[in-house]
């Protein structure tokens, strides 16, 4: 069960959700608003971790964005410093999936003296992501058109919530390499609510310069990354250009998945996770 909390901090609010017992472990994401449900990609950790799934600026209870540059990558690491420096711990671990994950290697770069380990799977360290046809979000992909459609209705107010269930359905499909395991993740606990502004603001300015390529060499905590064999929004080249650019780093792809291994190759996932505890604790 995840605990409802909230922290005061010198950036402000934020609230957390906390589950599990271990080594303390950070998760969020760039754009999604998480609650008592807490998220089926944090659930696998909490078996092995002290578990902090953090609502970042602007979603949930969490301080408001009072300006966009509140919301670069960068930003978002000052926020979470001051949540690990209020918790009152030396380091922690952090993990992210997706825009997550890119966070986790922006998080490793800016301060690594903080963290024990990242773990970050599902993403990418530069905008090319976007431009590989296999991705959703390439011009030249046969999804991207409908997928530029629904996140501008998704960031619509007059969007009902029967509609935005519906496109949330379809946009997560395009995900899945099994529709048998998208229902079977929709009937369990979950959250991850998109936040519009955050969402709009990632694909419309965050991503425009985004390459920490010539970076990732200087990372030397250990790192795990995870990626899908069949994952159509940050194919799977692109983890294996991560883990390949950062020193010592660990590659685990999953063959039967898509853009969510935690949930379409669960067990598996859950041995990843064990796999981290190998180092760092």
């Amino acid at each position: 069960m995840w605990e409802e909390n909230c922290v005061e901090t010198d950036r402000g609010r934020f609230e957390y959700f906390v589950c599990g017992e271990g080594e303390p472990l950070a998760i969020t994401h760039f754009y999604m608003a998480f609650d008592v449900r807490g998220s089926l990609f944090a659930s696998p950790f909490t078996e092995q971790y002290k578990v902090y799934l953090i609502n970042v600026r602007g979603a949930g209870k969490s301080a408001e964005i009072e300006s966009d540059s509140q919301l670069r990558l960068k930003e978002m690491v000052k926020d979470l410093e001051a949540i690990r420096e209020a918790f009152g711990l030396e380091k922690w671990a952090f993990a992210g999936h997706s825009t997550g994950g890119m966070l986790a290697l922006q998080y490793a770069i800016e301060a690594p003296n903080s963290l024990i380990k990242v773990i970050a799977g599902c993403t990418a360290a530069s905008n090319e992501y976007a431009r590989h046809p296999k991705s959703i979000y390439c011009t030249e992909n046969k999804n991207f058109q409908r997928i530029i459609k629904i996140m501008e209705l998704l960031n619509s107010s007059n969007t009902i919530q029967e509609d935005r269930e519906k496109l949330s359905y379809e946009w997560a499909l395009m995900s899945y390499h099994s529709e048998e395991k998208l229902k079977q993740a929709l009937t369990r606990p979950n959250s991850g609510r998109t936040i519009g502004r955050s969402l709009d603001y990632f694909r419309k300015i965050e991503m425009k310069d985004f390459d920490l390529r010539d970076q990732l060499n200087k990372i030397h905590i250990p790192t795990y990354v995870f990626a899908g064999k069949y994952d159509a929004q940050c194919p799977v080249e692109y983890c294996i250009e991560i883990a390949t650019l950062i020193p010592d780093a660990k590659l685990t792809v999953f063959e039967k998945s898509n853009h969510n291994p935690f949930i379409e190759e669960e067990e598996a996932f859950k041995d990843f996770v064990k796999l981290t505890l190998s180092s760092g604790s």
